[in-house]
């Protein structure tokens, strides 16, 4: 099995954007997430999973300060998950999108 670390972006995210999507045979460990606000206001967050077919929601309606950012996944905070698994994100206002994934395939 190979273990490899990789970096996924989200530029200028505001509606439903899928910021990953675990690849057929590919099992991952999501090790960070940051959602930066890039707007003058503050706004809100939506983090989900789409296993299945079905969405589940991580974090619904978070603030995010002006020029702050939300960490919903880092620290003590993971998440596995399984091939064609996505992570997803919504934002009220325009943000960007860094996520940290360790592959196992």
């Amino acid at each position: 099995m190979a273990n490899t670390f990789k970096n996924y972006f989200g530029k200028s995210v505001t509606a439903n954007t899928t910021i990953f999507t675990a690849g057929a045979g590919v099992q991952a460990t999501v090790i960070g997430m940051t959602i930066a606000n890039l707007t003058t206001s503050p706004i809100s967050a939506n983090v989900f999973i789409t296993a299945s077919g079905t969405d589940y929601y991580m974090v619904s309606q978070a603030t995010i300060a002006v020029g702050g950012a939300f960490v919903p996944i880092g620290g003590d905070q993971k998440l596995v998950m399984e091939a064609t698994d996505a992570i997803k994100v919504s934002t009220s206002g325009t943000s960007d999108v860094i996520l940290s994934v360790l592959e196992i395939s």
